[in-house]
């Protein structure tokens, strides 16, 4: 019965540290003249860079999208992938040794 209890009051105490909504991450928009559209990808140019979005079948389109179109685009900025590099191993004897 305690074991049960414990469980229960474990259980309960981290499920009240879960947020009940997480916030969407930020969304960003750019600007400029379609270059190029795929199925795929949309290119736009913003000044002297090109900006190569991706898209897919979730995307909201409206209006006519054409290359040439001077669209408006709102996107997010995802991870495709996180590679963590190992913490650099202290050197020994960091303090240099007098000569002698």
């Amino acid at each position: 019965m305690l074991k049960k209890l414990l469980v229960a009051g474990i259980l309960t105490a981290s499920l009240s540290t879960v947020p009940v909504h997480a916030a969407a991450p930020k969304t960003y928009q750019v600007t400029g003249p379609v270059l190029e559209l795929t199925a795929d990808t949309i290119v736009v140019q913003k000044g002297k860079d090109r900006w190569e979005i991706a898209r897919d079948a979730g995307t909201k389109v409206t209006g006519d999208l054409k290359v040439g179109s001077k669209v408006t685009i709102e996107y997010r900025m995802s991870a495709a992938s996180v590679e963590v590099k190992p913490e650099k191993a202290e050197k020994a004897g960091k303090a240099k040794k007098p000569k002698g």
